[in-house]
């Protein structure tokens, strides 16, 4: 039986997501990419999704009033607080997600990936590792042995998350940052791009610099 797609969200991650979905197509899995909802996508987006031939399917209200029975989804919303909104409201319709993985990303042994999780391009994944629900690991992200990544954490390109290591829920890992081994990252935490994380951090900060340092109030983008 062929799954039957729709992603949520038309800009750069929701169409990492369909390079995913489309290198699994490849691939061999049994996929249809519907199109693309997203509630005031820009007309440069629409030009980008069009010059792929992927249909724009109109706001959530659009599509979820058309009759979704048929269909799972994946949100390609890069910012964790906005993606677990999202994944409430389409739950609560009775949605199903699905888990979107580029046949290029390395997994060892004992690995879990929970439902929503998308990961792209080039990462790799080591042992006993467990991702959540609804986890964006972008391209060419490491992720260490024994490592667990709470439900909606976004890991940005190249981050590098070292072995036994926990990230809360809804944190987000900015693009080149490392966080070293046995150490844990709260909830809803923003760790900069190129930061490096050398000891535990406490929930709801944003961390900077080399060694990471953090301040209150984090403000996730995608």
């Amino acid at each position: 039986m062929t799954e039957r797609v729709v992603v949520i969200g038309a800009s750069g991650f929701g169409r990492e997501c369909l390079d995913a979905l489309e290198a699994m197509m490849a691939a061999g899995e049994r996929l249809e990419v519907l199109g693309v909802v997203d509630d005031s996508p820009s007309a440069v987006n629409l030009r980008r999704l069009a010059e792929r031939d992927i249909p724009y399917l109109g706001t959530r209200a659009d599509w979820l009033e058309s009759g979704t029975d048929r269909a799972s989804y994946v949100v390609g919303i890069g910012n964790p607080a906005v993606r677990r909104q999202l994944v409430d409201e389409l739950d609560a319709a009775g949605l199903r997600p699905f888990t979107a993985v580029h046949p290029s990303a390395t997994f060892g042994a004992r690995t879990t990936l929970a439902e929503g999780v998308v990961v792209c391009a080039g990462a790799a994944i080591s042992t006993n590792v467990r991702l959540g629900r609804h986890v964006h690991v972008n391209p060419n992200v490491t992720i260490g042995h024994d490592a667990e990544l709470g439900d909606f954490v976004s890991v940005n390109p190249a981050a590098v998350i070292s072995g036994e290591v926990v990230v809360g829920e809804g944190t987000l890992v900015g693009a080149a940052a490392t966080v070293l081994q046995n150490l844990t990252v709260g909830e809803r935490v923003v760790v900069g791009a190129g930061a490096v994380v050398t000891r535990n951090v406490p929930p709801v900060v944003v961390v900077k610099g080399v060694p990471g340092r953090w301040s209150e109030e984090p403000e996730c983008s995608e």
